[in-house]
């Protein structure tokens, strides 16, 4: 009887061991499966608020790149509190290319404009010419440059270029200005333009500063035939440079 149960014990004490050793090792997998289950999760959590991140620590690109437009300039501002033009305190905002004040004085922007890079920003900024007209005999002209600030002009700076000093032509080359205008010399009467000026300005802060100009004298006529200071075409019936024919009888 003690032969036969000495067997019997031992197997059950090999099944116990086995079943024991099986739990463990299931046990231990299903600890891994989760552990794996959890940082997968994580992972995906992690790459849905990175995105977001992402998206909003990105900047608006500035548009200091953009160039001005001469059509721009019919809407916008002459003078600063900075700069003022003509002694008004406040800037003057022009519709349509024209300001107008209750007693009569109006503020005009005229037709020479040019673009380019004036202050070496690489964005393109833009110089044109405004008059001032009082209503009297008086017409005052200002050169004026806008400094391209995130596309929008910006008055910056301005130069008188005199009392009935009408401009020929604006240009812009290697960051300085060049202007074409009409004058007279000092002393000389108001109603003589005899002299036609080519001055080259350069952007320095809210200054418009001559580097250089130089005088020709006006003739009745220019080398293509039209007056100077006339204004009209040639072949107008008003032009002095046409001959009359004689009527056909």
């Amino acid at each position: 009887m003690r032969r036969k149960l000495v067997p019997v014990v031992a197997l059950s004490m090999a099944c116990l061991l086995a079943f024991t050793t099986a739990c463990s090792t299931g046990n231990r997998k299903k600890r891994n499966r989760s552990a794996d289950r959890t940082a997968g999760t994580a992972a995906k959590r992690d790459d849905v608020d990175a995105t977001p991140a992402t998206t909003r620590a990105t900047p608006t690109p500035r548009r200091t790149g953009d160039q001005l437009t001469c059509l721009e300039l019919r809407d916008t501002r002459v003078g600063s509190r900075r700069v003022r033009y003509r002694g008004y305190a406040t800037p003057l905002r022009l519709s349509g290319g024209r300001w107008a004040d209750r007693d009569g004085t109006t503020v005009q922007l005229q037709r020479p404009c040019a673009v380019g890079d004036l202050d070496g920003d690489g964005a393109g900024d833009a110089i044109g010419v405004v008059a001032l007209d009082g209503g009297g005999t008086g017409r005052f002209f200002t050169l004026a440059a806008w400094r391209n600030v995130r596309g929008e002009p910006d008055y910056q700076a301005q130069v008188d270029l005199g009392d009935r000093t009408p401009v020929e032509s604006v240009s812009v080359r290697d960051g300085r200005a060049t202007v074409v205008y009409l004058t007279r010399p000092a002393g000389g009467p108001m109603a003589e333009l005899s002299i036609r000026r080519t001055a080259v300005y350069q952007l320095r802060g809210a200054t418009l500063a001559e580097l250089s100009h130089t005088d020709a004298r006006v003739t009745d006529a220019s080398d293509d035939g039209d007056t100077a200071d006339s204004g009209t075409a040639p072949d107008s019936p008003d032009s002095p440079t046409r001959k009359r024919r004689p009527r056909s009888r």
